[in-house]
């Protein structure tokens, strides 16, 4: 279960000059915008200053990050993960949503971040439509201080779903959709379609 760090205190990593960062992970409709928001939106009611970003690649809602069930909350596109360095100078938590679409810099910028006080919250698929780790994702998880997987439900049998079906026939890695091109899938349901496609 994870506990949110010293909201709405002078937390002690502020005073020592190091933030942390949190990774929220998991399959497609798992709830992992929302849970960003959530988090997002207690650290304004604690009155800090919150910037949230997300790539440009990600177009299906421009100016804001909006999770499946309609929450949302204001968001600046960039185009690629150091951009997101000169535009976050004034704030204290940093969110960034669709991470994995970043380049695999987007590391390094969360760690420069978080050395220099910052809290990071990353939000991202960790796994792409073949069930293999998604660009940064991994390295991200690996650097991060706490890591919260969450799942979605399975749409063929109810299960506990991790893995991200892709409905369409296409190849490409980046394919930016929502329930008319992905479903969430259980590992046997998901792994038992894929070996008739494949």
């Amino acid at each position: 279960m994870f506990v949110e760090p010293h909201i709405g205190q002078n937390y002690e990593n502020k005073d020592s000059g190091y933030g942390w960062i949190e990774v929220i992970c998991g399959s497609m409709f798992s709830g992992k915008t929302e849970e960003l928001i959530r988090r997002l939106n207690r650290a304004l009611i604690a009155q800090q200053k919150v910037g949230i970003f997300k790539p440009k690649v990600d177009t299906r809602h421009q100016g804001k990050v909006i999770s499946h069930n309609r929450t949302s909350i204001r968001s600046t596109s960039v185009a690629f993960a150091q951009d997101i360095l000169p535009l976050s100078a004034t704030y204290e938590v940093l969110g960034i949503d669709e991470v994995q679409f970043f380049e695999e810099d987007i590391v390094t910028v969360c760690r420069n971040l978080a050395n220099s006080g910052k809290r990071v919250i990353v939000a991202g698929l960790d796994m792409d439509f073949q069930g293999e780790p998604f660009g940064p994702m991994p390295l991200l998880m690996a650097v991060a201080e706490y890591v919260t997987k969450v799942h979605a439900i399975c749409m063929q049998c109810g299960g506990i779903a991790a893995f991200s079906y892709r409905l369409s026939p296409t190849k490409e890695q980046v394919v930016v959709g929502e329930k008319d091109v992905y479903e969430a899938r259980c590992r046997k349901c998901f792994f038992k379609e894929k070996s008739v496609n494949d």
